[in-house]
């Protein structure tokens, strides 16, 4: 099987695999945003959950990943996959030891601070966020314990199960909303805590399916205690320091976002979440498929010196990212409003939220091709054991994310003040992306990237008409969809929206890009 075909064909696996998890996610926040909605149990549960998600990015799929998955498959290419099982059980031992003492260290400090809390009289929403927090806490030792057996398996090419397994939480999450629903006279403080406990569980049961699939995949993954100063477990760490650093900057960005929304109004935090979830819906499926299979990909590239190859892996992924993210984008930015509604609008969630979600999905969809570029740019320095060029591109992105947010904060009124933050982290995907390529340039010389100006000038051409056509179209289904019923019409227009502007955009892109559709249908076989 060829470079390009095996690439497209392992993304089209993580990205069927994703779409599920994305499917499933779906329903999680149209149930939640019902049961929950977007006030202040769904801030405080945005922040608490933002402790575990920072360890997930800093030591699970983030960091840890991109440190460890470069040396692995080369130890898997140079001497084998049974070598290359000690080398992840060291790695692995170690990490588990540290974030388990760390786990109790947190758990500790919490209930010190929940006590100080009652005693204070702090907020509702601290006390309740606190709470949380505790809940979450061990949850960050699971699920980076299931992100480095991802790792491990996307190291010796076995995407499906490591795509799978996100789903696992979701199923939990679901069920969780599920039985709350039968339950109606619950305070929404009192169902957030139980979504949060049932988060928990589904994290450990992601551990130990990961486990289980790295014992089938040949790496058992048993605690080994010898082995820790190897010379590639130390490159692992050395390299870990400086990706985490990275992965660090990014996640202050994060909670300095999380903190600014929080001043910026009390319901500024819940609502970025929301439209953030539903932006992640074409990143995660089309974004993370390439970004996942492309590290070792590259990996397994660079460790042959095989440059030509890995120059042809990033243009033809690019070309394939843009084909989908660029009308995925168009799409959402014109029927922002309808997306929103059809997806969160009930119960607890109202028309407000709904025009609040909307504006900030409108803003985050046009930064989708840069999120993705850099989903497709970073790995290209992480499979090189280069984690310092990333590092610093991430500080310039915090002091200028910093920035513009305080400006935002500061200068916007109160109901646009989310949209500045939303603007603020396109803004910086921007600035990312365009240092990254520099930097890239500098290292490897030319990346061959001009191969993909004629096919994205058409791209653009076929998204701005489809965009076009969508808009023109709306009053009149609107009105012909409108006898169903507020809601089933806003939903059946919806459909009907979305299938004509993909018919459009196919039509054109066959029209304009036949050769391309071809090579992609090739690839995909």
């Amino acid at each position: 099987m060829s470079g390009r075909r095996a690439i497209l064909r392992n993304a089209f696996t993580v990205g069927a695999f994703t779409s599920l998890s994305r499917v499933l996610g779906l329903v999680r926040e149209m149930l939640q945003s019902r049961l929950i909605g977007a006030g202040v149990a769904q801030s405080a549960f945005t922040l608490a959950f933002a402790l575990p998600n920072m360890t997930r990015k800093l030591f699970g799929e983030g960091a840890l990943t991109a440190a460890f998955v470069p040396v692995f498959r080369g130890e898997v290419e140079a001497a084998g996959v049974e070598k290359a099982a000690k080398l992840a059980r060291a790695v692995m031992t170690t990490v588990l030891l540290a974030l388990g003492a760390a786990t109790v260290l947190i758990v500790c400090g919490l209930a010190g601070a929940q006590t100080l809390a009652d005693r204070l009289e702090f907020s509702q929403r601290t006390r309740l966020a606190l709470s949380l927090v505790t809940i979450l806490t061990p949850y960050m030792l699971a699920i980076c314990g299931a992100a480095f057996g991802m790792g491990v398996l996307n190291a010796l090419g076995r995407f499906k199960a490591s795509s799978f397994m996100p789903s696992l939480l979701n199923l939990f999450w679901i069920g969780a909303l599920l039985a709350l629903a039968a339950f109606p006279g619950l305070p929404v403080a009192v169902r957030i805590r139980l979504v949060a406990a049932a988060i928990l569980a589904g994290g450990f049961a992601q551990l130990a399916f990961m486990f289980a699939c790295m014992r089938k995949a040949g790496v058992s993954p048993r605690l080994r205690f010898s082995g820790w100063l190897d010379e590639k477990v130390r490159l692992v760490w050395r390299n870990l320091g400086v990706a985490a650093l990275g992965a660090g900057a990014v996640q202050v960005n994060y909670m300095l976002d999380q903190f600014l929304a929080q001043l910026a109004s009390p319901w500024a935090a819940g609502v970025i979440g929301y439209a953030e979830r539903l932006m992640d819906l074409p990143l995660g499926i089309i974004g993370v498929a390439f970004g996942t299979v492309l590290l070792p990909t590259f990996a397994g590239l660079f460790a042959k010196g095989d440059m030509d190859g890995a120059r042809d892996a990033l243009s033809s992924s690019l070309s394939s990212l843009l084909f989908v993210m660029v009308p995925a984008a168009v799409g959402l930015i014109v029927l922002s409003r309808e997306v929103t509604g059809v997806i969160y609008e009930g119960g607890e969630f109202d028309a407000a939220a709904t025009v609040r979600v909307s504006r900030a999905l409108a803003v985050y969809s046009a930064g989708l091709a840069l999120f993705g570029f850099q989903k497709v740019l970073v790995p290209w320095f992480h499979a090189q054991n280069d984690m310092k060029t990333p590092l610093r591109v991430s500080l310039a992105t915090v002091v200028l994310n910093a920035t513009l947010n305080i400006l935002a904060v500061a200068l916007l009124p109160v109901e646009w003040r989310h949209v500045g933050l939303a603007a603020s982290t396109v803004a910086c995907a921007g600035a990312g992306c365009s240092l990254l390529y520099v930097f890239a340039c500098r290292r490897n010389g030319s990346l061959g990237l001009s191969r993909i100006a004629k096919p994205l000038s058409r791209i653009v051409l076929a998204s701005a008409a489809m965009g076009g056509a969508i808009w023109a179209a709306r009053p009149a289904v609107a009105r012909l969809c409108g006898a169903a019923g507020p809601r089933a019409g806003a939903a059946v227009s919806l459909g009907v929206l979305v299938a004509a502007g993909g018919a459009t955009y196919l039509a054109l892109a066959f029209a304009l890009m036949r050769d391309q559709l071809r090579g992609l249908r090739r690839r995909a076989r």
